[in-house]
């Protein structure tokens, strides 16, 4: 695959991710901010960690490579 290519795929797959992210907040879900996300505060410390979120978005990748590759 050439460089070209690969740079209009990733610009279509970060316009696509952009259009998702408006949706959903439009729509009031917050990737991100899910239940099952985990947040920790201690004093003036912080530990983030997007348990939900990242099962969410691997489920959602999965699909559309499975998709795409048929």
């Amino acid at each position: 695959m050439n460089l070209a290519k690969l740079f209009i795929y990733a610009g279509l797959g970060l316009l696509g991710l952009g259009l998702l992210l408006f949706l959903t907040n439009k729509l009031g879900i917050h990737l991100g901010r899910l239940p099952g996300d985990i947040v920790i505060k201690k004093g003036n410390s912080t530990l983030y960690f997007p348990v939900m979120t990242c099962i969410l978005l691997s489920l959602l990748l999965s699909a559309l490579i499975w998709i795409f590759r048929k």
